[in-house]
């Protein structure tokens, strides 16, 4: 009988440092910390707490649209695409069936897909399971971040106080906005314009926008 060579056990780098007394502190601090609502100004897109669900998500991406110039948002899933406007959470356009060359945007090197319904023509840079990336900063001091104190759930905090170790006081510097105990983070981020913030699992996708709101279902002119 042919003997198979036994598999030497993973050891632990004797490089690798021990957790610190900080570390520790701050894992701590994080995983203390609830999800709470954005604060003013921001509010929810969506009527339910995870936004909308999105079977497949692969990735999202933002636009202006070219008559409101609202956010909208571009969401790309294994059934197809999807067009939402960030302002008043209207699915504006829907294609189930793509080109197959332009169905995911690993097929071009900026990672993007064709516009549709009033962008179409357009191209839209998206982020998510193939790479790229959203703003996590905006201009006026918003600052987005993932952390992950109990792996692999991903926790997306929102803060005005410039990012981790985020020595200020909870609730009021910093916020737990999502919590991704059920999906896989796709993305999240800012919209070029600072106005819309996005969060994509792999199941469904959340925003939250601070303009605001002049009527259900009507458009918010400025």
């Amino acid at each position: 009988m042919k003997k198979t060579k036994k598999a030497t056990p993973v050891e632990r780098s004797v490089s690798e440092p021990e957790i610190s007394a900080y570390q520790r502190a701050l894992r701590d601090r994080l995983l203390a910390a609830p999800v709470v609502p954005a604060p003013a100004p921001w509010r929810p897109v969506f009527e339910y707490a995870y936004g909308v669900p999105v079977g497949g998500l692969l990735g999202i991406g933002f636009a202006s649209h070219p008559d409101s110039g609202h956010d909208l948002v571009m969401v790309v899933s294994h059934d197809g695409h999807g067009l939402f406007d960030a302002v008043t959470g209207e699915k504006t356009a829907r294609d189930r069936d793509p080109d197959p060359e332009d169905s995911t945007p690993d097929a071009v090197a900026d990672l993007s897909c064709p516009g549709l319904g009033p962008i179409a023509g357009s191209r839209v840079r998206i982020a998510g399971l193939f790479g790229g990336g959203l703003p996590t900063t905006t201009g006026d001091g918003w600052t987005l971040e993932a952390v992950t104190p109990a792996w692999p759930n991903h926790r997306v905090l929102l803060s005005v106080d410039g990012g981790l170790p985020h020595s200020g006081p909870y609730g009021e510097q910093w916020w737990h906005l999502f919590h991704s105990t059920y999906s896989e983070l796709r993305a999240f981020g800012f919209s070029p314009s600072g106005e819309t913030i996005a969060v994509a699992t792999s199941s469904d996708v959340s925003l939250w926008t601070r303009r605001p709101e002049h009527g259900k279902g009507r458009v918010a002119r400025h």
